[in-house]
């Protein structure tokens, strides 16, 4: 311990008595390669610490015999980049030597936490400080700034010994993130010095805040005063994106055209491209892209992506063959396109080809395969994420869930949820999904159980899944005993409860209540019908018997009725025996859907029925001159091996 007291510098008592060296028993060969050992100790301990292998890096600092204070504050740094602010803490208490830098370190450590007791903490640290400098009071008034107490901000800049140009800014940040932008302004006219900073947070602030005239007049007034061209290109790139972000191309490109060509840099023309690439004029984002001198990765992702969203792919896959180091984004981007055009095969094709997958990559297959009904797929390669030691988030057990919910799995549901709850604390949207899934697969019980957790926090799609799971397997009383229950919790309906509520009258016979709700729908709450919902009120008046009714609703209707619609009047006249409106509706539906023999088979039926063997051969000619075939219908079985049988 004395070899290193005397190299830290931290006892200046021995600079005042040479001849003490003498009588130590220290080999005064070592203490030149000493500070090196330190020097490459701490660049050790920064190099894990950045990595975020934090654990590593403690092992690796316990095991040091000597270390300095950029030793402990390396590692304090390391805690707090991982948000452990209580184990940063205990190293701080455990430090014999604290500089300046480590308690600013704490105190920004506490004051970037949202908890108040956190806040508080970082307060009486800097009160107790032995000596602070100017980062120590600007880094307690960003914590207050940044949680949205300015008060507290604004009493201790008021009583600060000096500011710089950091303390203005964080104080003009904080009223802005707050929505204050008078304020804001306010203070950037008081500052007795500017910096690009100072301009360029501004006018980011004002651009949030939907001040775009204010943040280009604030840009035009105070930009000559950068010290620098760079600063002032860095602002009006700022404004560039703004205006690219608010879709106002025009004014945008305005602004681009104002930096002096030998000025702009990449990211004047990365901002510019965006801009079209955003509002899907990829004509005019392309010929910027081909103008650039310098291109980075973002030019290059920016122009996929863009393509993506405009589902051009095949511009979007071969911009992509010629980009000289696609990275990660690239990759997923061409995978999201492909799944969203349905080309799963081509998706999987340079998912498979991708040199590194992260939790996105799988992510988007899982939800593509979903979305595009190949619940086999999306099963199979969770099941292969799994093996390949990929952690699953939210988002890959809700899709998940979603396709067990849609395949009717609820073994693999179940075996879901059981990793939610031993994985992952679930959120609102986590849960809503376990309870579609078990509503879906008639376990109605279960979803029950999640709905009615005291601890979950129900939003409108929790109410809208479990009145759904209701009115689908025969509860119509229960589904609109919990409508009506919503209501009292004042949650807002939406189209999407309207369509259970009226699913659950239709099932459950309830014609009064069903032409209730759908006038309620629309005077009570301004919702609009769609055709789902005229479909519904269709199935409620049909399944009574009065489809002369439900063919009146049709023909009143503001929208074109759809294949639903027509579908509910048939099946009506069906059990009904409504032979003439079955005719209207049959061959509605032909139009429709000419290669599908539902509406074929059920007319035909109906005629044999009525014993009308000429129309009813009509029927069966005409599905042999179109070559439609009548469709088999089969049963799905699970075996008890888990696996899912179709039986003809």
């Amino acid at each position: 311990m004395l070899r290193c007291s005397l190299l830290l510098g931290r006892n200046p008592w021995y600079s005042h008595f040479p001849h003490t060296f003498s009588t130590m028993h220290v080999k005064t060969n070592l203490l030149p390669h000493v500070p090196g050992e330190i020097r490459a100790a701490n660049r050790r301990v920064r190099e894990l610490v950045q990595d975020g292998r934090i654990e590593e890096a403690r092992a690796y600092f316990d095991s040091l015999s000597c270390r300095n204070t950029v030793t402990w504050n390396s590692m304090i740094s390391g805690y707090l980049k991982k948000k452990e602010v209580l184990k940063a803490r205990k190293l701080f208490d455990e430090m014999r030597n604290k500089d300046v830098y480590s308690w600013n370190l704490m105190i920004q450590g506490y004051m970037s936490c949202r908890s108040l007791g956190y806040l508080e903490e970082g307060r009486r640290m800097f009160d107790n400080m032995p000596e602070k400098d100017i980062v120590s009071w600007n880094t307690i008034i960003s914590g207050y700034a940044k949680n949205g107490r300015m008060e507290d901000a604004i009493r201790l800049f008021d009583s600060m010994p000096e500011r710089d140009v950091v303390t203005w800014n964080a104080v003009i940040t904080g009223f802005l993130s707050n929505g204050d932008v008078k304020k804001a302004s306010e203070f950037f006219k008081k500052m007795p010095i500017r910096d690009a900073g100072s301009i360029s947070s501004l006018v980011s602030g004002l651009i949030q805040n939907d001040k775009m005239d204010e943040a280009e007049k604030i840009l035009f007034e105070y930009g000559e005063m950068c010290s620098k061209k760079a600063d002032l290109v860095h602002a009006m790139n700022t404004l560039i994106a703004g205006y690219g972000q608010k879709g106002k191309v025009a004014d945008a490109r305005r602004i681009f055209d104002a930096i002096p060509d030998f000025e702009k840099n990449v990211v004047s023309w990365n901002s510019m491209v965006m801009a079209y690439a955003k509002v899907g004029d990829m004509p005019s984002a392309a010929e910027m892209f081909d103008q650039m001198k310098n291109r980075d990765t973002f030019s290059w992702n920016t122009m996929i992506t863009g393509y993506v969203h405009v589902s051009d792919m095949e511009t979007a896959a071969k911009l992509f063959s010629q980009m000289p180091y696609p990275d990660s984004l690239s990759w997923n981007s061409l995978i999201s396109g492909f799944a969203q055009a349905g080309k799963m095969e081509l998706a999987l094709h340079y998912f498979e080809w991708m040199p590194r997958r992260n939790l996105i990559s799988w992510n988007t297959m899982i939800a593509g395969y979903e979305r595009n009904l190949c619940f086999k797929e999306a099963i199979r390669l969770f099941l292969d994420m799994q093996a390949q030691g990929e952690k699953p988030d939210f988002h890959t057990l809700s899709s998940v869930l979603s396709v067990c919910a849609q395949s009717a799995e609820q073994q693999l549901g179940m075996q879901i949820h059981q990793l939610v709850v031993k994985k992952v604390i679930p959120d609102v949207t986590l849960n809503n999904s376990l309870i579609t899934m078990y509503a879906k697969c008639g376990a109605i019980s279960e979803a029950k159980r999640i709905f009615n957790d005291p601890t979950f926090c129900r939003n409108v799609v929790s109410w809208n899944a479990m009145i759904a799971g209701y009115a689908s397997h025969g509860y119509g009383s229960m589904a609109l005993e919990l409508f009506e229950s919503m209501k009292v919790f004042k949650v807002t309906p939406t189209y999407i409860t309207f369509i259970s509520v009226l699913s659950a009258c239709a099932h459950g016979g309830l014609v009064e209540e069903g032409r209730s709700y759908f006038r309620s729908m629309t005077c009570d709450f301004g919702i609009e019908p769609r055709v789902e919902h005229f479909a519904s009120l269709v199935d409620v008046v049909g399944r009574s018997g009065n489809v002369e009714e439900a063919m009146d609703i049709i023909n009143n209707m503001p929208v074109e009725p759809d294949k639903l619609v027509w579908g509910a009047l048939l099946g009506a006249c069906k059990v009904h025996n409504n032979l003439e409106l079955a005719k209207v509706a049959a061959e509605a539906l032909m139009k429709l859907e000419p290669d599908n023999s539902g509406s074929y088979v059920v007319l035909y039926n109906m005629y044999v029925d009525a014993g009308k063997w000429n129309d009813a051969g009509a029927i069966r000619m005409a599905m042999e001159r179109k070559n439609i075939k009548k469709e088999r219908g089969y049963s799905i079985v699970k075996s008890r091996h888990n696996r899912m049988n179709s039986i003809p």
